[in-house]
C-alpha cells in the first residue's frame, strides 16, 4: 500500500525557514514525479513545486526563488526547503504522488499534510 508521511511543519517568523519532509513507501520511488501542494482557508489547494524521476524541477511563480524542492531516492524521501517566508505561506502543505499510465494521469496519492504557519 502507497503511504505518503509528512513532517517539519510548523509556526515561523516571516523570515523564517523551515523544511518540510515527505517519506514515500510502497511505490518504486525513483520511478516517480513527486510534488507539493498547499491549501490555504477558503482557497484551492495549488501545485507549490514538482520534481521528475530525472531531477528536473518546476515551481509556482510565487514561490520562486525561495522554495527548492529536492529528493533522496536512497532514503524515499523528498524535500520542501523553504526560505524567506511570507505570511501568505501559511498553509496545509502535502506531498503528492501522480499515477500516470500511457502519458495520462489516473490517480493522485496524498500525504496527510503538516501545517505551515507564518506569522507578521
Amino acid at each position: 500500500q502507497v503511504q505518503l508521511v509528512e513532517s517539519g511543519g510548523g509556526l515561523v517568523q516571516a523570515g523564517g525557514s523551515l523544511r518540510l519532509s515527505c517519506v514515500a513507501s510502497g511505490i518504486i520511488f525513483n520511478r516517480n514525479a513527486m510534488g507539493w501542494y498547499r491549501q490555504a482557508p477558503g482557497k484551492q489547494r495549488e501545485l507549490v513545486a514538482r520534481i521528475t524521476s530525472d531531477y528536473g524541477t518546476n515551481y509556482a511563480d510565487s514561490v520562486k526563488g525561495r522554495f527548492t524542492i529536492s529528493r533522496d531516492n536512497v532514503k524515499n524521501t523528498v524535500y520542501l526547503q523553504m526560505d524567506s517566508l511570507k505570511p501568505e505561506d501559511t498553509a496545509v502543505y502535502y506531498c503528492n504522488v501522480p499515477v500516470v499510465v500511457r502519458g495520462t494521469k489516473i490517480y493522485d496519492y496524498w500525504g496527510q499534510g503538516t501545517q505551515v504557519t507564518v506569522s507578521s
